[in-house]
């Protein structure tokens, strides 16, 4: 018996955002597959648009799978897990042996295929991609909270902006912000 999959679907029970009151919760399981579409699109950019040559369809299932460590571990909150580079450090160790204890959790022969998912090389592309796609969804949260009128979302939406800007060097994050960011700003009667 296997229970990698079985952890895998707890992704609905964990909460982000747990340090602030929200309008509408938000889970590991939604953030993931927004994270996962923004990553995709962003890759497709960058292939149809800045003649690139990346795995699309890979870079969404790894975003897919980037939140797995916290069905173990939980989602600390980014006040807390960004407080000091020692604590940084050891969060990312402990991500990194839920994550392996997860991938235990699979029949032998599944094991380095979903490793090659879930732990991703620092400072590849893939990261890189994930990364900016996971600041973009944490950024469109914010700003759908402000719209809702919950002010308690002000300073997370100004320092997710900066965050999200600071991607836009590559060229397919810019397009991507500057093509459909705005729209989630808008009402659904606006958006027709």
């Amino acid at each position: 018996m296997y229970n990698f999959f079985a952890y895998m679907a707890r992704m609905k029970l964990i909460k982000r955002w747990s340090l602030m009151k929200s309008v509408n919760d938000e889970n590991i399981a939604e953030h993931s597959a927004q994270v996962a579409q923004i990553a995709h699109a962003i890759a497709v950019i960058k292939n149809k648009r800045f003649g690139g040559d990346v795995n699309a369809d890979r870079i969404a299932v790894m975003a897919l799978y980037h939140e797995t460590s916290e069905v173990l571990t939980g989602d600390l909150p980014t006040p807390i897990k960004y407080y000091n580079p020692e604590i940084r450090k050891a969060y990312k160790d402990i991500e990194g042996i839920a994550n392996e204890k997860l991938i235990g959790m699979l029949p032998e022969e599944l094991t380095g295929e979903y490793r090659s998912l879930i732990a991703l090389e620092e400072g590849s592309y893939e990261q890189t991609v994930i990364k900016a796609a996971d600041k973009i969804a944490a950024y469109i949260k914010c700003v759908e909270e402000m719209r809702s009128g919950n002010r308690e979302f002000a300073k997370a939406e100004k320092a997710l902006k900066k965050e999200v800007d600071s991607y836009r060097c590559l060229e397919e994050v810019a397009y991507f912000c500057d093509t459909f960011l705005d729209s989630f700003k808008k009402t659904l009667d606006e958006l027709e």
